[in-house]
């Protein structure tokens, strides 16, 4: 095939995805509130994906710290990985294991660490009680696209991100221990690799920006410091699992974009990020790298609408495709050099034969589009196989997208992380539709709702009930009352 999207590719560690198409990480919301392990819900949602044949399977963050969640329905890494703990993980990697037509995905359990981007009252703690950080810098501290956004506004985005505690030598070395248990829990549960969370404003990627880290210890931003933490991390983790076990990381880069203008390129900026991959390719121990941008102050991984939209593929792309000439022409022997994988803006075939024949990227990354399309790898073949002239269809998008959360988030701007969010619930609800659909019917292919508005995507998202879930009504309510205040604020 012309664009190679169902050619295998070899990882460094040896092992084979049996094709280009991978299922980015995408957050659930399905666990308990305060966290726990996958449920029923994560099996009927992932047995969806298992049976349509994607390469590689990543999960939604799993969190290592109970004290650290994102949006409080987090999946969390036990304190224990005794047989009862395990389960329930083993559960999951067998599910994503489910082969179809030949096609093994090979399953990937992401790690992560929310740091200070863990909310207020929603991030596993006691209420005001701050959480963990590189430094005691609050989200949103250091940038103005947070301000100015009315007074309701600016105290809501206060109460929900405190300004965290700075971490001690032995916070951090608890925090490492913690990345090191939850690699052997996915080892232990028949995962095929971890990918470690350094993008989007998480733990990881604080320790290395300038803008949450003022550390003047071993662990600063200085250049022979800003991986350490990572580097440890890694370091710990290949000890403990065999080298066939795949490691990953996702990385931001949208750090070397200024004022959020896509087309304003810092050169320092970008020389920083280029020089943290060339280093984490020099270890010679990384299968991929995803290429990724965006935090809780510029959360650009969350939008989805309009010219921003295209923005943010072409910077994605022109950025991989820099990085993929870089370490090609980097010292690190060939068979070492990490897969890179591309994520965002991957909407249509021409997207996916564009992105491996310019050489932009090595795997091809679907996230929201895999939720509205979760056979996108099946009908992809079918295409292909009923179309040996694809002009007729090369440029079609793979499916329509809910243009009512595109309205909504318009609407909400004045709290960033709230506008950006209604979209992340549109898509979390849908996601919820699919695990309960293939409870109820395996067989069942559930159409996406696209009558479903974003702030009832946002009220339904929180104020989920389940007989087997306790229901949180008073958060739902918060959150309409915060998206209402949001709205308020703009009139």
């Amino acid at each position: 095939m012309d664009c190679n999207v169902f050619n295998p590719v070899d990882l460094p560690c040896g092992r084979t995805i049996e094709n280009r198409l991978v299922k980015t990480a995408m957050y659930e919301h399905m666990a308990n509130f305060s966290g726990g392990p996958p449920n029923e819900f994560h099996y009927g949602l992932y047995s969806e994906w298992a049976k349509h044949g994607w390469g590689m399977i990543l999960t939604g963050n799993v969190q290592v710290s109970p004290q650290h969640l994102t949006l409080g329905r987090d999946i969390v890494v036990p304190p224990t990985l005794d047989a009862e703990d395990v389960k329930p993980f083993k559960k999951l990697a067998e599910v994503i294991h489910g082969a179809v037509d030949g096609t093994r995905s090979l399953a990937i359990m992401q790690l992560s660490h929310a740091g200070r981007q863990s909310a207020n009252f929603i991030g596993g703690r006691l209420p005001f009680v701050p959480p963990l950080a590189p430094s005691s810098v609050r989200v949103g501290a250091r940038h103005d696209e947070n301000r100015g956004g009315g007074a309701i506004s600016n105290l809501i985005f206060h109460a929900l991100f405190q300004v965290p505690t700075e971490m001690t030598a032995l916070d951090i070395l608890h925090v490492q221990s913690s990345f090191v248990r939850g690699a052997l829990l996915a080892y232990k549960s028949g995962f095929d690799g971890i990918q470690l969370h350094a993008a989007h404003g998480y733990l990881l990627a604080q320790f290395m920006s300038p803008k949450s880290n003022i550390r003047n210890d071993k662990y600063s931003v200085a250049p022979e410091n800003a991986t350490r933490m990572l580097s440890e991390i890694i370091e710990a983790i290949r000890k403990v699992v065999p080298t066939t076990f795949i490691i990953g990381i996702k990385i931001n880069s949208a750090d070397y974009v200024t004022s959020g203008n896509t087309e304003e390129i810092s050169q320092e900026s970008e020389r920083r990020v280029l020089d943290h991959i060339r280093t984490i390719a020099s270890w010679g121990v990384i299968d991929f790298i995803e290429i990724s941008g965006g935090d809780y102050e510029k959360p650009d991984f969350m939008a989805c609408s309009g010219s921003r939209k295209l923005d943010r593929q072409a910077f994605f792309a022109q950025f991989s495709r820099t990085v993929m000439k870089d370490l090609h022409r980097s010292p690190v022997p060939f068979s070492s050099v990490p897969l890179i994988l591309l994520t965002g803006g991957l909407r249509s075939h021409s997207h996916l034969q564009a992105a491996l024949m310019s050489r932009h990227a090595d795997l091809l990354g679907i996230g929201r589009c895999a939720v509205l399309c979760p056979d996108l790898p099946k009908i992809l073949r079918l295409q292909l196989r009923n179309n040996k002239s694809s002009s007729t269809w090369v440029d079609k998008p793979f499916t329509r997208e809910p243009e009512a959360v595109f309205r909504a988030s318009k609407w909400v701007p004045s709290v960033k992380l709230i506008g950006s969010g209604v979209g992340t619930a549109w898509y979390t609800t849908r996601m919820r539709d699919i695990a309960i659909s293939q409870i109820k019917n395996p067989r069942a292919e559930p159409p996406a709702d696209y009558n479903r508005g974003g702030l009832i995507a946002v009220f339904t998202m929180w104020a989920w009930f389940d007989s087997r879930i306790a229901p949180i009504w008073v958060l739902g309510i918060l959150m309409v009352l915060v998206v209402t205040a949001g709205f308020s604020c703009q009139q």
